[in-house]
Order: structure tokens, then C-alpha cells, then sequence
């Protein structure tokens, strides 16, 4: 129940996500439960670039709208909405540069 408002670490969405992709990436989950303009949404987040805070909104809202109305599960779990994005940065290894680029190595 509400407006239509999304607002993203205290600032309207298309001031803190510029970019009409990700925008468009926000509402996607209104656009599949067909709710759009009845909820406002009120997101903090922290860390990651602006695609992956995006990424993590449109999860949040999805696992919201599947709590509000249980109905919505299977649209929301057929777009792939309610799968968490588990790919996390692969540790730097000892004896490597990086995670796996290798100091270069010298034959002589």
C-alpha cells in the first residue's frame, strides 16, 4: 500500500540510480507481480557498485512482495527474482599476485 515512491538511501530513484537501466531494473519486479505504483519502497544499501545495489534492491522487493502476498511466489520465482546473486570475490592465494595471476616468472 502506497504511491509508487522508491527511495534509496534517503534519495528518490532516479536521482541515486541515474541511469535508466537500472531503473528499469527496480521496477521489474512491480512490472511481473503487476503492483506497479501500489507499494513504497524505503532501501539502504551499502557496498558493491551501483549495477549490484541495484541488483540487491530488486531482490529485496521481490522476497518483500512474495512476504506481502504469497500469490506472487511463482511469477517472482520464474523471473528469477527470488535467487540471491551468491558470487562472492575468489581470495588471494600466498605465492600468487592476485587470486590466481601468478608473479611472472622468469626462465633465467
Amino acid at each position: 500500500p502506497g504511491t509508487g515512491k522508491v527511495t534509496v538511501n534517503g534519495k528518490e530513484m532516479a536521482e541515486y540510480f541515474a541511469r535508466p537501466v537500472l531503473q528499469m531494473i527496480l521496477r521489474q519486479p512491480f512490472q511481473i507481480a503487476n503492483v506497479e505504483g501500489q507499494f513504497d519502497v524505503y532501501a539502504t544499501v551499502v557496498g558493491g557498485g551501483l549495477s549490484g545495489q541495484a541488483g540487491a534492491v530488486k531482490h529485496g522487493v521481490s522476497k518483500a512482495l512474495q512476504l506481502y502476498d504469497p500469490a506472487l511466489r511463482p511469477a517472482l520465482k520464474a523471473a528469477g527474482f527470488l535467487t540471491r546473486d551468491a558470487r562472492t570475490v575468489e581470495r588471494k592465494k600466498y605465492g600468487k599476485r592476485k587470486a590466481r595471476r601468478s608473479f611472472q616468472f622468469s626462465k633465467r
